[in-house]
């Protein structure tokens, strides 16, 4: 019996793609307590403003808000502590070699159930500047008018 890849979304960071260049991106697990767990199968997640720093030969992910489990009694969790990523050692590598020469960072893309586990999709990410973010606004309208302007015309 092989158990087939199911990802079942959870959160989502759009802002990531406005604010950054996406050069290359890296699957990792989570090091999570129960009840964050719990708190994430109930959708109590936000990954805005969140991202990931390199210690010591491990990677962490900062600022993700897994907000209180609704059934949780007084010994819950802290909803904004660093939690530990699990990453391959050649993964890690690349990521350190990348950061610590280019200026680059590491922003958390979206985060998933696979196979009842939470995963944590990453991104090696470069900054865009003020006028790389208007031309991208510029050209997904000037997509957005092509497509009405070409079903009006098939019709």
């Amino acid at each position: 019996m092989t158990r087939e890849k199911t990802d079942q979304p959870i959160a989502d960071n759009r802002k990531a793609g406005h604010d950054f260049h996406l050069l290359e991106q890296f699957d990792a697990g989570l090091v999570l307590i129960g009840s964050e767990v719990k708190a994430i199968r109930e959708g109590r997640v936000n990954l805005r403003d969140s991202y990931c720093k390199l210690e010591r030969a491990e990677a962490y992910l900062l600022n993700v808000h897994i907000g209180k489990y609704s059934h949780d009694g007084l010994a819950g969790h802290d909803p904004l502590r660093p939690r530990k990523l699990l990453l391959h050692r050649n993964e890690l590598n690349k990521l350190l070699g990348k950061t610590t020469e280019k200026g680059l960072t590491i922003v958390p893309l979206r985060m998933y159930f696979r196979n009842g586990r939470v995963k944590v999709t990453i991104a090696l990410a470069k900054g865009k500047k003020t006028f790389d973010k208007r031309e991208t606004i510029r050209r997904r309208e000037a997509d957005r008018e092509t497509r009405a302007a070409v079903k009006t015309r098939r019709l």
